[in-house]
């Protein structure tokens, strides 16, 4: 039988993208291929880290327990799991279910583009103070859907220039959704918006992680 490994279950705010404030339940799988240096998560990169093992069928239950109809599911990175469209399977059996997946950017997306709109990507392209550029999917950048986002975690003005020339070459904003998030405590907010205004990126959207305004940044669980 197959089994998940899951670092955390839980309820709370979407903390970012598309659906944030919303209620979600998160399902964050353990192990990640890459490490970046701002990740907030490094506790469950890690695949000796702690995880409790369930089954697509547990999963979904505890979803349909939650009384939530929204499904985070986060990592790590949870399409390095040979299985996972099992569980994606699983869960969007549920009734009025919506499933974002929250994706490094590294692992190619195709094999989950035929689902219906209830299945959305948030997806990160990696900017050079990650240290893990390199590892980027480009050819994700064709698979993009208008309901998908693509995330961009900013650090520092090479970031920004960064995102601007990926964005620029891929016509990400006619493609799907497009945020910048600064590095919490790496880069002053005001000076990406300032960015966007001499740029004029008016389909860019800023957006900073609610969830470490309304808790401790460091909490776990939120």
């Amino acid at each position: 039988m197959e089994v998940f490994k899951i670092a955390e279950s839980f309820v709370s705010i979407n903390g970012e993208g598309k659906k944030a404030g919303r209620l979600s339940m998160f399902i964050r799988l353990r192990g990640c291929n890459l490490n970046c240096s701002y990740c907030d998560t490094k506790w469950a990169i890690s695949k000796k880290g702690e995880a409790e093992l369930m089954t697509a069928a547990e999963v979904s239950q505890m979803v349909k327990e939650s009384g939530v109809d929204l499904v985070t599911l986060t990592g790590g990175e949870p399409l390095l799991d040979e299985n996972i469209s099992g569980l994606i399977g699983s869960i969007l059996s549920l009734p009025k279910m919506e499933l974002e997946i929250e994706t490094n950017g590294s692992i190619p997306i195709r094999p989950w583009r035929e689902r219906d709109a209830r299945l959305s990507m948030t997806m990160d392209y990696k900017l050079p103070s990650s240290g893990m550029e390199e590892s980027m999917c480009l050819e994700n950048m064709e698979e993009l859907k208008p309901w998908d986002v693509v995330k961009f975690v900013i650090g520092t003005r090479e970031d920004l220039e960064k995102a601007k020339e990926v964005i620029e070459r891929f016509s990400l904003c006619e493609k799907a959704i497009v945020y910048f998030s600064p590095v919490f405590g790496a880069i002053p907010p005001d000076e990406i918006v300032e960015f966007m205004k001499e740029h004029r990126m008016n389909k860019v959207r800023f957006q900073i992680q609610i969830h470490k305004v309304v808790w401790d940044p460091e909490r776990k669980g939120v």
